[in-house]
């Protein structure tokens, strides 16, 4: 049996809980970093708990994905507007994802889902 997928959220607006439901639901352990200015922290969370993929959320979708790949060398894909430029990303092999903001159950689910069929965990 594998390990669970382990999903950091991390939004500019403390947001993003309707995509940590989802994610949830797709079967994912999310942590979701509360407060504002959460993006920022995206890449220490991940680190710290040997995360899988990490979701970034701020209006230009790029500054927490930015500093996580900055920081600590994550593959990133920023500048998100829609599941399937996610979705995208990761078959490129992108570890963080930056969107704008986009806090739906479908974006969660949707990159659980790709993620664990990538990985063959389905």
């Amino acid at each position: 049996m594998s390990k669970q997928m382990v999903l950091v959220i991390g939004d500019r607006l403390g947001k993003g809980k309707k995509v940590a439901k989802g994610a949830e639901e797709a079967g994912a352990k999310v942590i979701h970093i509360p407060g504002v200015g959460a993006d920022m922290k995206l890449g220490d969370v991940m680190k710290e708990n040997n995360a899988d993929i990490g979701i970034s959320f701020c209006g230009s979708g790029g500054a927490g994905a930015l500093m996580a790949a900055n920081k600590y060398g994550y593959k990133s894909k920023h500048h998100l507007r829609s599941i399937e430029a996610g979705v995208t990303a990761l078959k490129e092999g992108a570890e963080v994802l930056g969107f704008g903001f986009m806090d739906v159950e479908e974006l969660g689910k949707r990159i659980v889902e790709e993620y664990k069929k990538l990985h063959n965990e389905e």
